[in-house]
This record gives structure tokens, C-alpha cells and sequence, in this order.
């Protein structure tokens, strides 16, 4: 008879549960003082070509979900322990050499511990136990394929004793009642009951998918792969320990695949063979499982459901535990992250201040900070590590007093340019004035121009990307902007009181050499052809019928590009930036007739 599978799964944390389904995943932990706190997660979809290679996806899937398991482990550690102790000179140490916490290295460390262990258990203590045998006289003479069984029954022993020993550990006692809970939920369900604690209470704490019978399992599959493997009884010494232990760790991946494979398929069906095959397993999980209380049923239902309402609705919002860090610590790890970056400090200033919504000035008062915003934190910082502009990371930038969103398609709207802006808006403003901005990049200029002068704007660009971004930021902060694609005026019809353009001005060979964040950006928003100047001679050939009688002409420049430019059409005024730079050149209409 085949069974209802629920597609729900879940795993014992440190006071909690936590559930997995095809679209998320939530742990739900009881903290000291009563509450329930909850951390949840959206699960990629995207399927990968494994998932559909029967064993291979039991093995990868295996070794994936140590490794979740081991972190979510140390997040329901870090929600049901005492709040942080003041950072050790230890801790510093660690963040500065490897940019990553103590929690961090932890985990990483933990897992490959567990994998050691499991191998050494498992693997290299029943061939030592073989190996040690052959020293007992007629013992090497024995049919290699009883070897093999002996092997096989000292991992069950192996197994078993090692549950029985965890098992007296207080700590792990409280673990297997919770992992009797999370059976128990997902029993309530797949039998078709309401999700409360009476129904669940009465539910078995054992359950067929279970870790423990996956163990077990894996004990008797090891058994059949290997069985007839050579024992290399023809070597002497510490080489054939050496073949015999590497040849079954050379099938550890087939025996977990074919486990899992073997564990999905018992699962689905109820019957007497079936029963007979489930049974070590479910025998094993008596010591693995506990009776829990009522209080932690209500955990466990907190994490299913949690997932239940996810996996159904995906606009219900993630959330992450209420975990706090030190923020000197933290900071520390974002620096040695960004270690080599001229302007670590800055930038480690902007990303806090950004994810934290403080000011920069704010930030030497803090002492600790939302875990889950050093997350964030961290990971801007190894994007900005690796050569991704700032600006991108965090999808946004201030120009001239408002948000401007930033992304790829267009350059980074950047200080210098507010050097044009504030000259056009000290312009005394016309009745129906009609302001034109080509080369809008991101949309800056004529955004800013919209919302604080109040005329009609228009905006161009030759790159579709970039007009979408543009026209993403006139949306977002109601500025009244006209768009067109147009390279420079060849789509441009009428003439404009003001036209504004921040063209390419970068020489070609220079763009090779720029900074490898500055290149990340657009270049065909930086190359301005062999000696930076072409789109400046084009404007000067283009620009004379859409520059209105009395109109001016507003251009950002490179720093030593002004008397060029001036030359280029014929005079003009020069306006430098904060630093003393020539920035903008202004050409007005009587200008270009000369």
C-alpha cells in the first residue's frame, strides 16, 4: 500500500526545530525565557541536473544537509545561549587574518570534524578491528567475504554504542525530544489531523524518513556493496590496512546514494516486507527520540507551519532571529575583508551606516548591532572586495540631496556632477522653460532637475538599459521626466532653454587602465574615442537648432579637457568642482554661431 508522504522534513536543533519544504525553511527555537523565536529562509528553485540522477543526488544531498544542519545548529546555540561575552583578543585576531567570526570557522571546522569522525568510526576502525584479528593465528585463512560481514557488524556495534553514550548526555537527552516532536508533527500531518499539540501528542515519536534509520540503513547497504570486496590479505604490514581502508572510502558516496534511495523508498510504502526492512531502523530510533513535553510540540508546530505558509504563499517575508553582535568585532571582519582597499574605512563606514539607517557619525557610539545586519554587512564587503562598485551593492547613491538607484546599466552618478546641477538651477528659470539632458545615464541630472526646478524635462540616451534605469528612478521619486532613445539629437525634435550632458570623456587607452571598480561600469559610458573628445565635436555639430534663442549649453568635462573643449566651440565659461578642478563648461547659444 503506497503511503501520503508529507514533502516536509525536519531536523532536532538545541531547544528547537527546524523544518525544511520545497520552498523554504524555518527553525523555530524556545529561548530562556519562554518565547518561541522563529528564523526562516527562501529555498532556490532552480534545479539542478543531480537531482534527477538517482544515487548521486542521495549522496550530494547527504553532505549539503550536514552542512545546514551544522549551521543551523550554532544559529539555535547562538538564540538559546547567554548573550555574547565581551570579545577576547582571540576573537580580534581571528577576524583580522581571516575576515570571518569565531561562529564562522566553527562551522566550517565542525563539519569536517564530523566528516573525520564518521570516516574514522565507520571506516577505519572496523578495518583496524579486522586488521588486528589477523594476528590471531588461521584467522587471515578465513573466506574474505566473512572479513567483510565482521566489518559490517562492528559498525552496527560502532553505532549503537555511540547513540547510547550520546544519549546520557543531558544536553543531547532534551535534543532527542525535540527530534521526537518534529516526528511527531510531521506524523500528525501525513495522517491527516489537525496541526495542535493534542493531536500531535498522540502521534509515535519514530517516523520512516528519519536520520536514524538513514544511518542504519547505510550500515546494510555498506554491507551488501562491500561483501565481496578483496581484502588484500596477500600484502603485509600497514599496506593492506591502507587498500582495505581506502577502497571502501572510495565507495562511501555509492553506499550514501544508495541509502538515501533505499530510505526514500521505504517511506512510500506499508506493508509487511516493508515493515520487516524498517524495522532496525525504527528500533534505533528508540534511542534517538524521547517523548517530548507540550511545549516543545508547540515549537515544532511553530516550524512546520511556518513552512507550510511559505511553501503555499511566496509573499510571506523572511525572518531572522533576533541575534545581536559586537559591533567592533564585526567591524573588524568587514576591514580585514576589504584589507588592501585604500579606503577601507569609508567604505566599512557607508556599508554599517547604510544597513544600520544611522548616520556615519552615529557609528562610533554603537556596541552592537543586529546579527543579521552583520550578515548583510559582510557580504556587501567581499562583493566590494571583489571589484563590484559600492554604489552597486547597495543599489542606490545620493546625488544632489536625493536617492538615485544604481545598478550596472548606467555610471554612477558621482559628486562632481553636482557641479552642473547647482549651476542650472542658480539660472534665473523661464516661463515654460524646457530643459533637455542627453547622455541621462542613470536619469540624475534630469531627475534632480525635474523635482527641484520644476521644468519640463526631457532626458535621452543611446543604451535601453540605461533609459530603463533611468526612467526606474523617475518613477520612484515622481519626477516628471519625457524619455527617448536617441544617440545624442539624431531622435530629438525642438529646441531647449537648457541642455545638459555628462558624455564619455575618458580617452580610450585610459579606460584600459582605470581602476578596476571604475570599469566595472558601462564603457560606453566612459570611452570618449581616441583622445576622449569625440562626442564633444558631435554635440558642437548636432546641438545648434535644439539650443533655444537666450539658451546654454551645460557639459561636465575631464579636469584638464576645459581649454579644448573651449576651443571646440568656439568659447565658453568654465566652473570648477570642490577641489579646484575645471568640471563644466558653459556654452551659450550666441556662442555656437560665431
Amino acid at each position: 500500500m503506497r503511503k501520503f508522504v508529507s514533502k516536509i522534513g525536519g531536523q532536532a536543533v538545541l531547544e528547537g526545530v527546524m523544518m525544511r519544504g520545497e520552498r523554504s525553511v524555518a527553525t523555530a527555537v524556545r529561548t530562556p525565557d519562554g518565547r518561541i523565536e522563529v528564523e526562516s529562509a527562501r529555498i532556490s528553485q532552480e534545479k539542478k541536473w543531480w537531482m534527477k540522477v538517482p544515487v548521486l543526488r542521495g549522496f550530494i544531498s547527504f553532505f549539503s544537509m550536514m552542512i545546514v544542519g551544522s549551521k543551523v545548529l550554532t544559529r539555535s546555540a547562538e538564540v538559546y545561549g547567554e548573550e555574547e561575552s565581551e570579545p577576547t583578543r582571540f576573537d580580534y585576531w581571528l577576524a583580522g587574518k581571516s575576515g570571518k567570526s569565531a561562529v564562522d570557522i566553527a562551522i566550517v571546522v565542525g563539519v569536517l570534524l564530523g566528516v573525520l569522525f564518521a570516516i574514522g568510526l565507520f571506516i577505519a576502525l572496523p578495518v583496524g578491528v579486522v586488521k588486528l584479528l589477523d594476528l590471531i593465528p588461521g584467522f587471515q585463512d578465513i573466506f574474505y567475504v566473512w572479513k567483510n560481514l565482521i566489518m559490517s557488524a562492528v559498525r552496527l556495534i560502532v553505532l549503537l554504542t555511540y547513540l547510547i553514550l550520546v544519549s546520557c548526555m543531558k544536553d543531547i537527552r532534551r535534543v532527542f525530544m525535540y527530534h521526537g516532536a518534529e516526528h511527531k508533527v510531521i506524523s500528525c500531518f501525513e495522517q491527516g489531523e489537525e496541526l495542535t499539540v493534542e493531536n500531535a501528542r498522540k502521534m509515535p515519536r519514530v517516523h520512516d524518513r528519519c536520520g536514524t534509520s538513514f544511518l542504519v540503513i547505510t550500515v546494510f547497504v555498506s554491507l551488501i556493496v562491500t561483501a565481496f570486496l578483496p581484502t588484500f590479505d596477500q600484502y603485509k604490514g600497514m599496506l593492506s590496512f591502507l587498500l582495505r581502508f581506502v577502497t571502501r572510502l572510495a565507495l562511501l558516496p555509492v553506499v550514501a546514494g544508495l541509502s538515501y534511495e533505499v530510505l526514500k523508498f521505504l517511506a512510500k510504502f506499508d506493508n509487511v516486507f516493508v515493515r520487516v526492512l524498517k524495522t532496525p531502523g525504527l528500533l534505533f530510533q528508540r534511542l534517538t527520540t524521547r517523548e517530548p513535553d507540550d511545549s516543545m510540540l508547540e515549537v515544532s508546530l511553530t516550524a512546520f507551519k511556518t513552512v507550510q505558509a511559505m511553501d503555499a504563499d511566496p509573499t510571506i517575508p523572511t525572518k531572522d532571529f533576533n541575534i545581536t553582535k559586537d559591533y567592533k568585532l564585526a567591524r573588524h571582519e568587514v576591514l580585514s575583508i576589504l584589507k588592501g582597499n585604500e579606503e577601507a574605512e569609508t567604505v566599512a563606514d557607508w556599508l554599517f551606516a547604510y544597513y544600520l539607517g544611522v548616520s556615519r557619525s552615529e557609528l562610533p557610539l554603537l556596541e552592537s548591532l543586529p546579527g543579521a545586519v552583520k550578515e548583510k554587512v559582510v557580504a556587501a564587503a567581499e562583493r566590494v572586495r571583489d571589484g563590484e562598485p559600492m554604489q552597486y551593492v547597495l543599489g542606490e547613491t545620493e546625488f544632489y540631496g536625493v536617492k538615485i538607484k544604481t545598478d550596472e546599466r548606467a555610471l554612477i552618478p558621482r559628486g562632481d556632477t553636482e557641479v552642473l546641477v547647482e549651476a542650472v538651477l542658480g539660472l534665473e528659470k523661464k516661463a515654460e522653460e524646457k530643459i533637455l539632458d542627453i547622455c541621462t545615464g542613470s536619469g540624475a541630472i534630469a531627475v534632480v532637475l525635474a523635482l527641484k526646478r520644476g521644468s519640463s524635462v526631457t532626458a535621452s540616451d543611446i543604451s535601453e538599459e540605461a533609459l530603463a534605469l533611468a526612467k526606474e528612478n523617475a518613477e520612484a521619486l515622481g519626477a516628471e521626466v519625457t524619455f527617448i532613445k536617441s544617440d545624442l539629437f539624431e531622435e530629438i525634435d525642438g529646441a531647449y532653454d537648457v541642455i545638459t550632458a555628462n558624455p564619455p570623456y575618458i580617452p580610450s587607452k585610459t579606460v584600459d587602465a582605470l581602476d578596476a571598480v571604475v570599469r566595472k561600469e558601462p564603457r560606453l559610458a566612459l570611452d570618449g574615442g581616441e583622445d576622449g573628445l569625440a562626442y564633444y565635436r558631435k554635440i558642437k555639430e548636432t546641438v545648434g537648432p535644439h539650443l533655444a534663442e537666450g539658451g546654454k549649453l551645460f557639459m561636465e568635462i575631464g579636469w584638464d579637457q576645459a581649454e579644448v573643449v573651449k576651443e571646440i566651440f568656439g568659447g565658453g565659461t568654465v566652473l570648477r568642482d570642490v577641489e579646484g578642478h575645471d568640471r563644466v563648461v558653459i556654452v551659450e547659444k550666441a556662442c555656437l554661431r560665431s
